[in-house]
């Protein structure tokens, strides 16, 4: 697996593999890819998909999944996970993030886009790239839902914006809900509702999703698995080794076998 830098909270990979590759898991981010080279194959929302060079897919925060190659011939393809965040912010974070039903498209703008941002993943964008990539994105993802976005009043988004910002201020800390309601001023129902209309997930996965950011920039940086998991606040190695494997699709440790082989 190739592996770029992260910036701004976005990752790009390329993946190549035979047989079943990832167990169920899901993101807190779009993930967005390309098939490049056979049939790529995995089970989304209780339907097995199948995508073939040409395609593009398009998975939604929070989503199970799992991934495999179709066919004996071996699987290729690239994907960003995109931050929904991002898609919210091209929006002026007035609408509702879009929901595409069908996770396989064949959607040329779109395929272009992603084309450009995949292209090269030794090189880190510029921002005028990314800016112009995440505006095409979230108008392509805007189309291909189809339905009305749903606006989101400015008192909510206010509140969401509020929250998350609290939440990634202290993540490593323990965040009750009460806490959450005064940094917002909405009710603890009434904000996760909210929160997961703008931003794709609860605040409790958000939560979760940037420890898991805080432990993977750790363990990169040399750290252990167990100091890694306690600084970035999680009760133990097991608690943390735990979120991995069902955010990520494996564990830790092979995950950090992929990443060193990808930047070495």
């Amino acid at each position: 697996m190739l592996v770029a830098a992260p910036f701004h909270g976005v990752e790009r990979i390329e993946a190549r593999f035979h047989g079943n590759a990832f167990s169920p898991h899901r993101h807190d981010t779009y993930a967005l890819g390309l098939t490049l080279h056979g049939v790529q194959t995995f089970r989304y929302r209780g339907t097995k998909r199948f995508s073939s060079p040409g395609n593009v897919i398009v998975l939604h925060p929070d989503e199970l999944h799992d991934g495999a190659a179709g066919t004996e011939d071996g699987l290729i393809y690239r994907m960003i996970y995109l931050p929904p965040n991002l898609i919210s912010a091209a929006d002026g974070y007035r609408h509702a993030l879009p929901f595409v039903t069908d996770p396989v498209v064949a959607d040329v703008r779109l395929w272009q886009a992603l084309a450009e941002i995949l292209a090269d993943l030794s090189e880190e964008p510029s921002d005028l790239i990314m800016d112009d990539v995440v505006m095409r994105l979230a108008s392509d993802l805007s189309r291909q839902a189809g339905a009305p976005p749903m606006a989101i009043a400015k008192s909510a988004r206010t509140a969401v914006l509020r929250a998350r910002d609290f939440i990634e201020d202290h993540c490593s800390d323990i965040v009750r809900s009460e806490v959450l309601e005064i940094a917002s001023g909405l009710d603890r129902y009434e904000l996760s509702r909210q929160f997961r209309r703008l931003l794709g997930t609860s605040p409790h996965r958000y939560l979760i999703m940037r420890r898991l950011e805080l432990a993977k920039l750790s363990i990169v940086g040399g750290k252990g698995l167990a100091q890694s998991a306690a600084d970035a606040g999680f009760a133990d190695q097991a608690h943390f080794t735990r979120h991995f494997r069902k955010t990520f699709g494996m564990t830790p440790g092979r995950w950090l076998t992929m990443a060193s082989t990808s930047s070495g």
